[in-house]
């Protein structure tokens, strides 16, 4: 067992704090700058659309912190105009277009007419989710990644849905989960891994890396335990078609029956959804009830990686 240093040891407050939910040691987004060309006008007009959604799903995170077993059974009116319309000024102006060829700056020509068709899809259930473009990137190893580039409109709707799920799961995520959050990055990970290798007494170190995971992601423990917090069967709706669009490669379709679309908006976050049931509540029990002398996590997925560090524990 190693040795506990006193309680007042700022090392173990700064631990202690890396591996709260609440932690204060997070680093804000960079703002994005608007694109060339905007005016004032729209400026304006996107700032008071994304306070009117922060207004909206403010409530829902005070539900959610209330509550921590809540179902939200009605979800998807969060998704309107002025949420898609910021979703879709976060997205990169000059990414490749997915299967369905469109750019952002020919969706931008008639954007508030494509927003209104978009959302009227959406919410009577036409939206159909386009499969994903594959290409591959290297990898360290000499192996190729395979990615999937969305369709512009899933996209938008994929990041809007993250926006609304983040107000329920940032209150459930744990505090040593680092990888894919808002206001948390790979260099919070690592600080807080430093944390623990250089201000405490370390007796071992195991670190886990999960083989394939966004390959072999199981869909149906997937969707299950999205719906321990989410009852809004119109959102599962969207999640499972996203999941089960399939790839186009060379102009042949394949289907997905398993993992999730690497590349896409939604990925990054069903797979913390996803880790947090199976990995972080586990090893939070486990430490809480089985450690003996100070036990400290770190997880970090990151798809981009050359790898992906799922946990890291010091005993």
């Amino acid at each position: 067992m190693m040795h506990e240093p006193e309680k007042s040891d700022p090392s173990i407050v700064a631990a202690k704090l890396a591996n709260e939910p609440d932690s204060s040691g997070k680093e804000s987004m960079e703002r994005k700058g608007g694109a060339e060309g905007n005016t004032n006008e729209r400026r304006t007009y996107r700032t008071q659309s994304r306070m009117s959604v922060s207004s909206g799903l403010g409530r829902v995170r005070e539900r959610a912190k209330k509550n921590r077993k809540e179902r939200f059974a009605a979800l998807l009116h969060h998704v309107d105009i002025a949420l898609l319309r910021t979703s879709f000024s976060h997205l990169k102006r000059d990414a490749a277009p997915g299967a369905d060829g469109i750019r952002w700056g020919e969706y931008e020509q008639n954007l508030e007419a494509n927003l209104v068709d978009l959302l009227g899809r959406v919410h009577r259930g036409a939206y159909r989710a386009t499969p994903s473009r594959r290409k591959f990137i290297p990898k360290d190893d000499g192996r190729m990644r395979p990615l999937g580039v969305a369709a512009l409109e899933d996209k938008i709707v994929q990041r809007a849905v993250v926006d609304v799920l983040n107000a329920i799961y940032e209150v459930d995520f744990l505090g040593f989960s680092y990888g894919f959050r808002p206001k948390r990055s790979q260099h919070d990970a690592l600080d807080a891994l430093a944390v623990g290798i250089t201000r405490m007494k370390v007796n071992w170190i195991l670190d886990i890396d999960i083989r394939s995971f966004f390959d072999s992601v199981s869909h149906e423990w997937l969707v299950r335990f999205v719906e321990h917090r989410v009852g809004d069967p119109r959102i599962i709706r969207l999640i499972r078609k996203w999941l089960k669009a399939g790839v186009i490669e060379d102009g042949n379709w394949t289907a997905t029956d398993e993992g999730t679309p690497q590349g896409s908006v939604i990925s990054p976050l069903l797979s913390n959804v996803y880790l947090h049931y199976v990995f972080d509540l586990w090893a939070q029990q486990w430490r809480q009830r089985h450690a003996r002398g100070t036990v400290m996590a770190v997880r970090y997925a990151d798809d981009g990686a050359p790898r992906r560090r799922e946990g890291v524990f010091m005993h």
